[in-house]
């Protein structure tokens, strides 16, 4: 497949920071957030809450940091043999020929979302779109996150083509857990997305988690009143 390296995009949008959830933009007069929330909302809700409504920073952990320095290392790779191209063209050019992308922005106002996808593969017959994750193990949360980049390049793109959604162990090329983006697949993100705007837009409650284990290797437990120590 070639290498797109994509760097520019048709459309901007007018952004302004939310002024009391750090992370949060609105966009279009909607609460957006980073699409990798979703995995935080996965494991807990509560952490969510800690981090982004009351602002609490603690640092990154060895595997984060470690995840971090190999995710650039991928990106720089990639772009030495990459050819540039807007969003836009790659994804017209990709119904022809087949290509693939590394560190995607994607947008969608109406779902309130955003955020860059790790790779995707653009086929003239199918669009898969990859998650890099430490382990082999496709827990809902990740699920849910690569989820949301498929939702969001439909909405940007309105490609007809058929998409999959992937969980990558990272470092390797293993797609250890891959589904089709279904309509009821995209029904059930949208349903998340939808608790996620009343988590932040005061409607609904920041459940904490009820995984003992959970708790015990949260970063945030010091500051959390729900955490028990045993």
């Amino acid at each position: 497949m070639e290498q797109k390296n994509i760097n520019g995009y048709e459309k901007n949008y007018e952004i302004k920071e939310h002024p009391d959830i750090k992370g949060i933009q609105i966009i279009e007069g909607k609460n957006n957030f980073p699409i990798s929330w979703l995995n935080k909302q996965g494991y807990c809700e509560y952490q969510l809450y800690l981090e982004y409504m009351k602002g609490i920073e603690t640092p990154a952990t060895p595997e984060m940091t470690h995840g971090s320095d190999i995710h650039h290392q991928l990106e720089d790779i990639f772009k030495q043999d990459a050819t540039p191209a807007t969003f836009e063209e790659a994804v017209e050019a990709s119904k022809d020929k087949a290509s693939m992308s590394r560190e995607v922005f994607v947008i969608a106002p109406e779902y309130g979302i955003r955020g860059y996808i790790d790779e995707i593969w653009m086929k003239p017959d199918e669009i898969v779109i990859i998650d890099d994750k430490p382990g082999r193990t496709p827990y809902f949360s990740t699920m849910n996150q690569v989820r949301a980049y498929c939702l969001a390049f439909k909405s940007m793109t309105c490609d007809e083509r058929k998409m999959k959604a992937a969980l990558r162990e990272r470092g390797t090329e293993n797609l250890f857990w891959i589904e089709i983006f279904t309509p009821e697949v995209e029904k059930e993100i949208k349903f998340t997305l939808e608790r996620m705007q009343g988590l932040f837009d005061g409607t609904r409650p920041f459940v904490p988690t009820k995984n003992a284990n959970k708790c015990r290797s949260c970063r945030y437990k010091r500051y959390c009143e729900h955490y028990k120590q045993e």
